[in-house]
């Protein structure tokens, strides 16, 4: 008998899409290529990395105690201990995950899965080569959710102790005394901020002229101005090239702006220049898919040029590589299947999370992007100075930014980098999906103290009606 639809991959798009096709009663099968399911995200990406940064919090409040009038005595940093919570962490959340697919009815099926063609009934066939041969399955319909994989500079390798992607940084054994890093982009800048905590001394070089670059401009100089200020090495236009590696570490060229060169050495180098989309050999060739530079082109429904196949996350054009993305879209494909009311992901009101000690959280446009829009912008700042309870967490750097249009009071954006930014940024994202204006949001109730009220101070402070600056 033939599936309702396959979903090729499990990451956070994946498996959530197949809990929601059990959930409408759809015949489903995931297939894994991994011996584990729940993709880059769940072991090699986001949860992995944020139990690091989780440790790197904690770690800098003992190496600070005293500020609170706790005295501990040599504290000290156990890095197998570190790395195994995070491997606890994961492994529970992979096998929650294989729960789930058996609570949804969802037959998970080990293997590498690729279109493999049309039967004569017009079902979709799926070739999955697995440890114990090549099968094909039927399905009427196929989700493409096969992800992205770390980029590398020409000419390198990634290995165990020197070059390292996002997969070997998570299983070195100590922390490295020198660590540079290629990109300050969410990842860099993530990484760069767990090792400075854990002792490294960290050198970030981005090629273009701020770091966290999809980010709105003020919040780019304020995440610098804050690794600075730690020791954290920040150069921006840096072009590297001629990397050498050795038994004893990395050596390459730097090239600022000006076209000064400057060798540098590391024990380690930590290449985080992007992502790139894995849509080779999944049986692309001979469909009617369209690509865009390895990104698979979709409708606002996910679906593809070639009948019955939808794509979503990584994969997909135009939208960013962010697991809740793949997962919003999921939604939108397996709806659409289904023949569910379905609602297009709104690129305007993704939210954008970097967990970095200030946190970033982000939606909407940037005040460039507003402006060269054609809008007439007016904004409001209110930074966590001035904010009690930013007071009483000993985090201080940061603001809230509010991107709003001078005429109607519509929120364009909102911006926020300082403590647990990633989190404060649910209200803003909630505010501009039910298209609440600035005026609304001036008049919502925040609780006293709490960090979250400056959102409503920045949101006053669009029209100068901040109480605490």
């Amino acid at each position: 008998m033939a599936y309702d639809v396959i979903i090729i991959g499990s990451g956070p798009g994946g498996y959530s899409t197949a809990v929601r096709a059990g959930q409408y009663g759809l015949k489903t099968a995931i297939i894994e290529k991994h011996s584990k399911l729940g993709g880059t995200c769940l072991h090699v990406g986001c949860i992995p990395t944020k139990a690091m940064l989780h440790t790197a919090e904690v770690w800098e409040h003992f190496k600070h105690s005293a500020d609170e009038g706790i005295f501990c005595e040599n504290p000290r940093l156990d890095f197998a201990l570190v790395n195994d919570r995070k491997n606890k962490i994961v492994a529970k959340h992979a096998k929650g995950t294989e729960f789930l697919m058996k609570k949804n009815k969802v037959d998970w099926v080990k293997g590498y899965g690729k279109l493999a063609g049309v039967t004569p009934e017009g079902l979709r066939r799926v070739e999955v080569t697995g440890e114990t041969g090549t099968q094909v399955l039927e399905a009427k319909n196929v989700i493409l959710a096969t992800g992205s994989e770390a980029r590398m500079l020409p000419g390198l390798k990634s290995d165990a102790k020197r070059i390292l992607t996002n997969i070997e940084i998570l299983n070195l054994t100590e922390v490295p005394k020198t660590l540079a890093i290629l990109g300050a982009g969410a990842v860099g800048v993530e990484f760069g901020n767990i090792f400075h905590s854990f002792g490294s001394k960290v050198s970030i070089f981005e090629m273009l002229p701020r770091i966290v670059p999809v980010e709105d401009e003020d919040v780019s100089k304020e995440l610098e101005r804050v690794f600075k200020k730690k020791g954290i090495r920040v150069q921006t236009g840096a072009k590297v090239e001629n990397v050498q590696v050795s038994d004893s570490g990395v050596k390459f060229t730097v090239t600022d702006a000006n076209g000064k060169q400057e060798t540098v050495e590391a024990d380690a180098l930590l290449v985080a220049v992007g992502r790139k989309p894995v849509t080779e050999n999944i049986g692309l060739e001979g469909t009617k898919v369209e690509l865009d530079r390895g990104f698979i082109k979709v409708d606002a429904m996910q679906r593809t040029a070639e009948p019955n196949v939808y794509a979503i996350g990584d994969i997909v054009a135009g939208t960013p590589q962010l697991a809740h993305v793949a997962t919003a879209e999921g939604m939108v494909a397996v709806a659409t299947i289904a023949g569910k009311p379905a609602k297009a992901v709104n690129k305007n009101r993704i939210p954008g999370a970097t967990y970095t000690d200030p946190g970033i959280g982000s939606v909407g446009l940037t005040e460039a992007q507003a402006k060269a829009q054609g809008f007439k912008v007016k904004t409001g700042k209110f930074p966590f100075v001035a904010n009690s309870k930013a007071t009483i967490l000993g985090s201080h750097d940061g603001f809230v930014k509010i991107v709003s249009d001078e005429k109607y009071g519509e929120i364009l954006g909102v911006h926020i980098i300082g403590p647990q930014a990633y989190e404060l940024i649910a209200e803003a994202v909630t505010a501009m999906e039910a298209e609440a204006t600035v005026e609304t949001m001036m008049s919502t109730i925040h609780a006293h103290p709490t960090i979250y009220e400056a959102i409503g101070e920045a949101f006053n402070a669009v029209y100068g009606m901040a109480i605490n600056v």
